[in-house]
């Protein structure tokens, strides 16, 4: 399950980032494009595996928003959204294969308790 490996990952790149706030990580939010094949419900048990061993974590939620794949038509230069995995310009007809959307994963935002 790689989704273990990558939600590892994410609390090592916010530990590098946040040394001396991560036991104030209350909320991660993540943007994942649908080529990334990283399904939310995967996402979330492996990150509830992690809490598992990680509990200085376990006030700690996850987030995860899929991006739907887009184009854009080397052709007639319409941005065009896939459906059903038939990348064609929705304009011109034209096959392409320029993506400009969902192959991410990112890190967007980051929510600490509140202080005060």
């Amino acid at each position: 399950m790689h989704e273990i490996s990558l939600v590892r990952n994410i609390f090592s790149t916010l530990e590098h980032e946040f040394p001396e706030r991560m036991d104030k990580v209350r909320g991660i939010y993540l943007t994942v494009g649908l080529l990334t094949n990283l399904h939310p419900l995967l996402m979330q048990s492996a990150f509830d595996a992690v809490l598992l061993d990680e509990p200085r974590y376990n006030k700690t939620s996850l987030h995860v928003k899929v991006l739907p794949i887009k184009i854009k038509c080397a052709a007639c230069g319409a941005e065009t959204e896939v459906q059903q995995y038939k990348f064609i310009c929705a304009e011109c007809k034209t096959p392409g294969n320029q993506v400009i959307q969902g192959e991410e994963m990112l890190i967007t935002q980051v929510e600490f308790e509140d202080t005060e």
